[in-house]
């Protein structure tokens, strides 16, 4: 999956090493080897590698090198799904329709200010650190601890969310459906729940999307055709 990008990232390390044509031979086969994790935490990997293989005699065994890459890459994957798949780039997703909505040009410039500035460092920061420790450069990642901050985003998602939703009923909808803003309040709290009670029992998130997308434009339909009247 990614073993060539990876055993590219080795080939400035190979110019610099200046190898033997059957060392070379033997590191690039090592390192395509398969490998997939989540792409902006592949650079700690990397750096972690390059300094053991940096620090690696010809003659002492490269397992180690293989044991770290295979070990990190599962849960390096997972911690970038839920992080900056799961967490960030919703958030910045979010911000930046809300400041469409309120008519700013600059919505996709908040998009990238807040989503690019994170995972860049993260990278840079991480190749840095991984090339430091050599094999203890996972150290970097349980540090800043990013499933925790994930949860903190997704909450500051919420409450963005929240509060759009709180000032498009009390100043879009209550006369566009004719009903009063406290009604339409609670019927939202009643849509909310009943979301929230068929994820409890397994309904798909993805169906209940879907659902709510199909019936939004049912009603939408029925107030063209009642307009024509």
């Amino acid at each position: 999956m990614q073993n060539l990008g990876f055993a590219f990232a080795m080939l400035p390390l190979l110019r610099e090493k200046k190898m033997s044509a059957r060392e070379e031979e033997e590191m690039l086969t090592r390192h395509l080897q398969m490998f997939n994790t989540h792409p902006y935490l592949s650079t700690p990997i990397i750096g972690s590698v390059v300094r053991m293989e940096e620090d690696r005699r010809p003659e002492e065994d490269a397992s180690p090198i293989a044991a770290v890459k295979q070990s990190l890459m599962g849960p390096y994957a997972a911690i970038g799904d839920t992080f900056f798949w799961g967490a960030l780039r919703p958030c910045a997703g979010i911000f930046a329709v809300i400041m469409a909505w309120l008519g700013w040009l600059v919505a996709p410039l908040g998009f990238v200010l807040i989503y690019v500035p994170a995972h860049f460092w993260i990278r840079l920061k991480g190749f840095l650190e991984g090339y430091r420790r050599g094999k203890q450069g996972i150290e970097f990642i349980r540090r800043i601890d990013l499933p925790h901050i994930a949860v903190r985003v997704r909450w500051f998602s919420l409450a963005g969310l929240a509060g759009c939703g709180f000032w498009l009923l009390r100043n879009g909808y209550t006369t566009a459906v004719g009903l009063s803003w406290i009604a339409l309040s609670l019927a939202a709290l009643a849509v909310i729940l009943l979301c929230w009670w068929l994820v409890k029992k397994g309904i798909s998130q993805i169906y209940i999307l879907y659902g709510a997308v199909v019936l939004l434009m049912v009603i939408s339909l029925i107030e063209v055709l009642m307009s024509w009247k």
